[in-house]
């Protein structure tokens, strides 16, 4: 008698072995369509790391002298762009955890973002001097920190 499997056992092997490799392959394509993805249906991110924090920057409003009411609405809408400044900050913070290295929050956020916000600080005093006595060290606010 033959050790080999008789030809009607080694087609009942072939068949159950790739039909077993189908329907791994299947579930191995489904459990990755479906990863991350939350049961709420929300859409909620599934990461599991610490908060990133937030950037907290000096008020500028409550260092500001008395705002001839010529410069008024200019002054109002670059402050309003100063929190508009932090609020994307805080956005791109968030979107952009575990990217870069040590110093890609100094270097690619509060860098940009400080040298944005020296130029809204600079307008503001520019708008202020055209009537006024222009105030001066207000740069100083344009430095922001990140708080955890």
């Amino acid at each position: 008698m033959s050790r080999a499997l008789p030809k009607y056992n080694k087609r009942r092997v072939g068949l159950v072995g790739g039909a077993a490799a189908v329907a791994l392959t299947g579930a191995v394509i489904a459990g990755s369509a479906l990863a991350g993805e939350s049961s709420d249906g929300g859409g909620a991110d599934a990461r599991t790391l610490a908060g990133p924090g937030t950037i907290s920057c000096p008020d500028v409003a409550s260092q500001l002298p008395a705002v001839p009411a010529s410069a008024q609405a200019e002054v109002t809408r670059n402050l309003e762009q100063l929190d508009q400044q932090v609020a994307e900050a805080n956005k791109r913070l968030v979107d952009t955890v575990g990217q870069g290295g040590p110093n890609f929050v100094r270097n690619a956020i509060l860098g940009p973002l400080e040298d944005k916000r020296i130029a809204t600080v600079n307008r503001i005093a520019t708008s202020i001097g055209r009537t006024a006595d222009r105030p001066a060290g207000l740069d100083s606010l344009a430095a922001c920190t990140l708080t955890k």
